[in-house]
């Protein structure tokens, strides 16, 4: 059995120093979920936690910036080749350049108004 490779997320660098300095960029934060393209898994109006320096490892949801937007995935690597899958069959992968456009790892999912129903992915 091939061990998983993990690869750590860090931000980008800011050109803005003061911006740099401000540590509110390394926090968690919570999104949407929008459509279908993550069924089963991850319905329409899941709410995430993502970790912007989580660490992303073949297989692991991720948030990332590709052909100018963001958008949920999960990241698949084969051959030393980066790829943005969806889960829902009908949408097809995309390649992406390398790990620098995954701007986050999925640490956890929550339906909304239900306190005790959450999933971890950590």
């Amino acid at each position: 059995m091939n061990p998983k490779k993990i690869i750590p997320i860090f931000p980008a660098q800011e050109e803005d120093e003061e911006e740099v300095d401000n540590c509110a960029g390394a926090e968690p934060y919570a999104l949407m979920v929008l459509g279908d393209a993550m069924l089963p898994e991850f319905e329409d109006g899941d709410i995430i936690v993502v970790e912007p320096e989580g660490l992303a490892s073949d297989g692991s949801f991720v948030v990332a910036f590709h052909n100018d937007e963001y958008t949920f995935r999960q990241l698949r690597i084969k051959d030393g080749r980066h790829y943005l899958q969806a889960l829902n069959e009908k949408y097809p992968a995309d390649e992406i350049a390398g790990i620098e456009a995954v701007k986050g790892v999925v640490i956890q999912k929550k339906k909304p108004g239900k306190r005790k129903s959450f999933k971890s992915y950590v």
